[in-house]
């Protein structure tokens, strides 16, 4: 004893400096290989996989081994796995004999721990130092680790022939299904393959893998793992052959994570995978008519409305070949949004006080700023209902309704509703900005719509906060719903009434020339939702919401190249619905009343009433609707005794007057909307002796509008063609002269039409009627064209 104290007095510095090594042998990561970018569904079934940097298919480290695989391991590799402390006498003792008798080398007698090292310490030799390292090592890592966590270090990291490295990697390439869903024989055949992969990889050398397999189907046996029937059929199950392809049902969405910082990464996704497969197949059928008609390229998302969940994600038609552009994620891509942020405008303008939802807004031809909208089908109704504008997507109304809402004030909106994708000033859109002037994403518009939605069924806690963006990324016990700077808690953009007005008028989304097809895309459930074509039929929109669901559409070619026919109702309207038919059927939102009064709306104007309304209906309209104006358009005209005339105090004794309310549309608004409206009543004219007592506005130049500057068409043998100047006005019989420049041109009945060709240069064209009443207006020609 004594001496053994005198040599470790003598020795300490170098047993300290071994005990020190000892304890700090372990690297703080004992693997730092590549791995390949995992996703799975909300389920944890894999969705896609990206092999690691170093072309191994090589699953992220995995805590859980299956049962199975975990028995079939331990009796192949170490039978006393759970007994030793890293190294096994037993097993070194039983790898001598076998190696003495067989007259070489057959078994190493390495513990499952110690193999682990030798994987940690990838390239060393085999040398007996570097055995006597890998059993010092695998002590310290019984010491460090539990016995669960380091069969999980093997079974994520052991080689199972070709590049493929890790049980979850060897599951999906070999038998095309994950761990936990293998077989007894399954689990044996991988159990075997990391003792010589390079030997038996699958597809050769069949026989040895078999007989290997069968002899740890026995053992599983043996030790009542398996029964007798069990292992019977074990048996007769086939080998792996070649290896199976790993599924790609989310590829846009694996190159968004690895973007998004997640290379390397297992994530837990929140697609719901039976609802992805269907949207891809949904995609893929309207894909193979779209096409037909050269249009490329389609991308679908669906959020879960009360949590920001990304339900299915679909970023573009599936080729493989990335012909015309398939690798391309058009839901996070830039792109015109068309028609498709009228509804924020039209929400907006009702949360403002400025409008009610049947209101008349002009349509009429107008220019503006330089800028000269028209509606899709080239005709206007002269005025129309706010609410009919939007379900028919009118342009017109939606400009002069974006003129008057402020363009600014629009911009900073949509900014506030979550729309990232305006990096310029508002002056630099303009009034195009509510007609596509600006791109959007497929993700903020859904986004967007998903908060409009998330407002009303959070009614009345909406203090408790709308505001966010989606998630994609599973969170325990938690919703992956993301808040941005805490916007979580503000409350929402938008007023609950604002939105249920919106989507009440959304209901009713369509276009007056497809009424027959928009019919076929009725649903069983209500659903709020528009379409939106961009500009030389580059982008075709549909986006769709209910209280528990977003649909999101787009379909175009990745490369903006237009086609004919590619616009939002017939592209992307019938993709639309499609998916909304897989999605559970749903009740509609709660009006939320407490944010809404009945008042007294003019029924003809849609303004609130005025004294002298005709026809009155009691509706519930948002509580910012009540700071809009009475009616202006209703007014109080005189008549004499056969009411065929109109007359004043003037010219006739007051005591005869009849004193009638009168719908009065300006000459303009009048002139287009009496063409779509039989019952609108022309005011009467002016008796004769009264006619120059009065002082208004009866006549008014549809074309060309103030200021204007015109191009005059070219005629078919090249020379220089005439415009067709128009005036309107009030009295049918009227008759008007017309001047250009001070030079008489003419005269006008009834249709006041007259075809010009004026020189190059600035002009001023007057119109006189019978009555003396003047207009002038002041243009310039500026070419052909």
């Amino acid at each position: 004893m004594y001496r053994l104290i005198r040599l470790l007095k003598k020795y300490k510095f170098i047993l300290i400096a071994l005990g020190v090594w000892y304890w700090c042998c372990l690297p703080n990561q004992l693997f730092n290989d590549a791995t390949c970018t995992v996703i799975e569904d909300r389920e944890g079934n894999l969705l896609g996989a990206i092999i690691a940097d170093d072309g191994q298919w090589r699953f992220p480290y995995n805590n859980e081994v299956p049962y199975k695989f975990k028995q079939a391991i331990v009796q192949f590799e170490d039978r006393d796995y759970y007994d030793h402390i890293g190294f096994s006498f037993k097993a070194f003792a039983r790898a001598v004999e076998q190696n003495v008798s067989a007259n070489r080398v057959v078994s190493g007698g390495s513990t499952i721990t110690m193999q682990v090292v030798r994987l940690m310490r990838k390239g060393q030799s085999r040398t007996y130092y570097e055995k006597l390292i890998e059993v010092i090592m695998a002590t310290r890592l019984e010491l460090a680790y539990t016995k669960e966590e380091l069969l999980a270090y093997y079974a994520s990291n052991a080689p199972f022939g070709g590049n493929v490295v890790g049980l979850d990697a060897a599951s999906w390439r070999y038998f095309g299904r994950s761990a936990n869903q293998l077989s007894w024989s399954e689990a044996a055949t991988l159990a075997v393959l990391p003792n010589a992969p390079g030997l038996i990889y699958p597809g050769r050398n069949q026989d040895q893998l078999r007989d290997k397999r069968n002899r740890l189907l026995d053992r599983l046996f043996e030790v009542g793992e398996i029964d007798s029937i069990g292992l019977h059929l074990a048996k007769a199950e086939p080998l792996p052959g070649k290896p199976h392809p790993l599924p790609q049902l989310t590829p846009h969405l694996l190159s968004r994570a690895i973007i998004d910082g997640h290379k390397g990464k297992r994530l837990v996704t929140t697609i719901d995978r039976p609802l992805q497969e269907h949207v891809m197949n949904t995609v893929d059928i309207h894909h193979q008519h779209l096409k037909e008609n050269e249009i490329n390229n389609a991308a679908v998302l669906v959020l879960s409305v009360e949590t920001g969940e990304v339900l299915a994600y679909v970023g573009n038609t599936n080729n493989n070949s990335n012909e015309h552009g398939s690798q391309v994620d058009v839901i996070k891509a830039p792109r015109s949004t068309g028609s498709i942020l009228k509804p924020f405008l039209y929400a907006s303008m009702i949360d403002a006080g400025e409008i009610t939802p049947n209101m008349l807004i002009p349509d009429v031809p107008v220019h503006l700023a330089g800028y000269t909208p028209k509606n899709y089908n080239l005709t206007y109704d002269g005025a129309v209902p706010a609410k009919r504008a939007l379900s028919r997507s009118l342009n017109v109304p939606a400009v002069y309704m974006l003129r008057n809402y402020g363009v600014a004030n629009f911009h900073h909106q949509l900014k506030r509703m979550g729309m990232t994708t305006l990096p310029y000033p508002s002056s630099h859109y303009g009034l195009t900005l509510v007609l596509g002037g600006a791109e959007g994403s497929l993700w903020d518009i859904a986004s967007m719509y998903a908060e409009m939605g998330r407002t009303l069924n959070r009614y009345p806690n909406i203090e408790k906060g709308v505001r966010g963006r989606p998630g994609y990324i599973h969170a325990i016990n938690t919703h992956p719903y993301y808040p941005e700077n805490d916007a979580a808690n503000e409350p929402p953009v938008l007023s609950p009434s604002a939105v249920w007005s919106t989507f009440e008028a959304m209901l009713e989304v369509t276009r007056p020339e497809e009424d027959a097809n928009w019919q076929t895309f009725s649903s069983s459930s209500k659903i709020a939702w528009k379409t939106g074509t961009s500009f030389g039929f580059r982008d075709a929109w549909a986006v769709g919401v209910t209280p528990k669901y977003v649909v999101a559409v787009w379909v175009g070619n990745a490369d903006g190249e237009g086609r004919p026919g590619l616009v939002g109702i017939t592209a992307a309207a019938p993709l639309l619905f499609d998916v909304f038919d897989r999605l559970p059927k749903t009740n509609w939102f709660n009006p939320p009343h407490d944010d809404m009064t009945t008042v007294r709306i003019c029924r003809t104007s849609g303004h609130r009433a005025s004294s002298i309304c005709e026809v009155v209906d009691e509706v519930a309209i948002p509580n910012a609707s009540l700071n809009t104006t009475a009616c202006p358009y209703h007014q109080l005209v005189h008549l004499d005794a056969t009411e065929q005339w109109r007359v004043d105090s003037e010219c006739e004794d007051i005591v005869n007057l009849r004193n009638r309310s009168w719908f009065v549309l300006p000459p303009v608004m009048e002139w287009y909307y009496k063409y779509n409206h039989p019952n609108y009543q022309l005011l009467p004219p002016f008796r004769e002796d009264c006619k120059g007592l009065v002082n208004e506005k009866n006549m008014a130049i549809i074309y060309p509008k103030k200021p204007s500057k015109i191009y005059l068409p070219v005629a078919l043998d090249g020379s220089t063609g005439k415009t067709v100047f128009e005036v309107t006005h009030r009295n049918r019989q009227a008759t008007v002269y017309w001047h250009l420049d001070n030079e008489y041109l003419g005269s006008t009945k009834g249709i006041h039409q007259m075809e010009l060709a004026p020189a190059l240069g600035k002009h001023l064209l007057t119109l006189v009627d019978e009555e003396g009443k003047t207009v002038s207006q002041s243009f310039e020609v500026v070419g052909k064209g």
